[in-house]
């Protein structure tokens, strides 16, 4: 089993409506479900520089990276994990420059017109959101709680 590491971002607006995207999928109508934007790091890249990097490249604005929210770890489920098992970590960071991820035009962003079918602010009670840990958590909560998650890099 081999792991592979993510970073994605957390974007909530002033409505408690998160910024996701349709991922393209082979009919390239968008997949049946949204996700935050973010992706895999590459070796020896930290967490803070990937998710800067896989930011810009789907949504083309810098992000304002604020605190770590949460960790999540799964393994791969279906076709493509019945030949290869693949462990998934994933690292979700808030960010906080909300008003800039309003309007995106996918043809100024090097990856988003190829990876990206839709996106924009959903309601995550009524939007199927992955990971489900964002359609039932309390963002409010989760944004504004008193401890912080420290981030430690050795690299």
């Amino acid at each position: 089993m081999q792991r592979r590491v993510n970073v994605r971002g957390i974007i909530i607006n002033n409505k408690g409506e998160i910024f996701c995207q349709k991922l393209t999928a082979n009919n390239s109508k968008g997949r049946n479900f949204w996700c935050t934007p973010g992706g895999g790091l590459e070796m020896g890249e930290s967490l803070l520089d990937g998710l800067r990097r896989e930011m810009i490249e789907e949504t083309g604005i810098k992000p304002e990276i604020g605190k770590l929210l949460f960790i999540q770890q799964f393994a791969e489920s279906g076709e493509q994990s019945a030949h290869s098992p693949n462990e998934q970590l994933e690292f979700f960071f808030l960010i906080t420059n909300w008003q800039d991820y309003q309007h995106i035009n996918l043809e100024q962003t090097s990856h988003g017109v190829e990876e990206v079918a839709e996106c924009g602010f959903v309601d995550p009670k009524t939007t199927r959101i992955l990971p489900s840990y964002l359609t039932e958590v309390d963002l409010d909560q989760l944004v504004n709680k008193l401890t912080e998650v420290p981030v430690l890099s050795e690299l």
